[in-house]
């Protein structure tokens, strides 16, 4: 099965058993197998050509061996095009950080201790390439150890190694379960994830060492803003610069328009981010200015969606945006749905923020291949 679109180009996508991703894409968290307050069919015609699940998450809810009773992740979710499961390096590490109570991480993996139970789980780079396997994914992330980019240098360069170990020892597990593939079962793709911080030095060595241990594809890891919110551009260019053109580069956690239009821009191919449909569901909505954009200047607005300015509105949310919401229903439809609290509410509005970053990466594509 693959997702042809008029302006496939050599190198602009990746061939994955569930179909094409091409570049740029962006693809909805779907963090525990869903999309919070849409179907899979909401997703399909808002132009979604893949999401992203977490194996971190999904190994306790539902638990891993809830998913595979339910015939894998496309089975479980209803959704046949591609899937790439985060290994959950990041959601560890994010809720060690906050408190060490939750779990440590050694040279082993992650330990941590999942909330209600007094059972420790183990996620070693082993096992978080069996469970995505296990789950059917189409795209295998590498274990990563993450830092923030205002760590220590000694806690960076013990991410970096850490990272490495745990990369070589995810290829080597996947290659051993891919061995064991029947004929009929096509083998996933694997990304490794560049670590280093704010560290141009330590990005290159954790670089250089993925490459060498050879992957798919690679994600930029760790934390992509600085203190104030900010794109981290130097970083993000430098470890593009890194790795060979004729690999993606999965730009992991980044998903707000403006970052995305940036990021491409620096040559990422492949975006992720529970930002646009959190911020639909609380109420912010995005749109372009104008109906086709120019990515040089101020170019993406926010409507508030209680703003009482929009109480009386019989205007769709976007004009010329053509997704379910803004073909049927008013902004001052959608304003009273909010008030209420009722939940259509939150289901328009993430349709519509979804098929604005779909929308937004198609112009992105067309612009750079035409």
């Amino acid at each position: 099965m693959t997702n042809q679109t008029p302006n496939d180009h050599p190198q602009s996508w990746l061939e994955t058993p569930h179909g094409r991703l091409h570049y740029p894409v962006y693809l909805p968290d779907a963090t525990y197998g869903m999309v919070r307050s849409v179907d899979a069919l909401d997703l399909e015609q808002a132009g979604v050509e893949g999401v992203v699940m977490n194996t971190f998450h999904l190994m306790q809810k539902p638990s891993s061996l809830t998913v595979q009773s339910l015939g894998g992740l496309h089975q479980m979710s209803s959704w046949q095009r591609p899937i790439i499961t985060d290994s959950g390096g990041f959601q560890a590490y994010s809720l060690i950080r906050e408190n060490s109570k939750f779990g440590k991480i050694n040279q082993n993996g992650i330990v941590f201790n999942p909330e209600g139970s007094k059972r420790k789980l183990m996620l070693s780079p082993e096992k978080t390439v069996q469970l995505q396997i296990a789950f059917g994914t189409d795209v295998v992330i590498c274990l990563d150890q993450c830092t923030h980019a205002d760590d220590s240098e000694q806690a960076q360069q013990e991410s970096v190694r850490r990272t490495i170990d745990w990369a070589g020892r995810c290829r080597k597990e996947f290659d051993e379960r891919v061995k064991q593939f029947p004929e009929s079962r096509e083998a996933p793709k694997i990304f490794g994830v560049v670590q280093g911080g704010g560290s141009l030095a330590l990005r290159k060595t954790c670089a250089d060492a993925l490459l060498e241990i050879g992957f798919d594809g690679f994600g930029f890891g760790g934390w992509p803003l600085d203190g104030e919110g900010n794109l981290l551009e130097e970083v993000l260019a430098y470890t593009r610069e890194l790795i060979p053109p004729q690999f993606p580069i999965h730009a992991l956690g980044i998903g707000h328009p403006e970052n995305v239009v940036r990021s491409f821009q620096l040559g990422y191919d492949i975006f992720d981010c529970a930002m646009p449909t959190r911020d639909a569901r609380h109420g912010r909505i995005y749109a372009f200015k104008e109906e086709k954009p120019v990515f040089d200047g101020k170019w993406l607005k926010y409507l508030y969606i209680e703003d009482e300015r929009h109480m009386r509105s019989s205007q769709p949310l976007s004009p010329g945006c053509d997704c379910l919401t803004c073909t049927h229903y008013s902004l001052g439809y959608l304003r009273h749905l909010f008030k209420m609290n009722d939940t259509l509410y939150p289901r328009l509005a993430t349709i519509h923020n979804i098929r604005m970053l779909t929308r937004l990466t198609a112009l992105l594509r067309e612009q750079k291949y035409g």
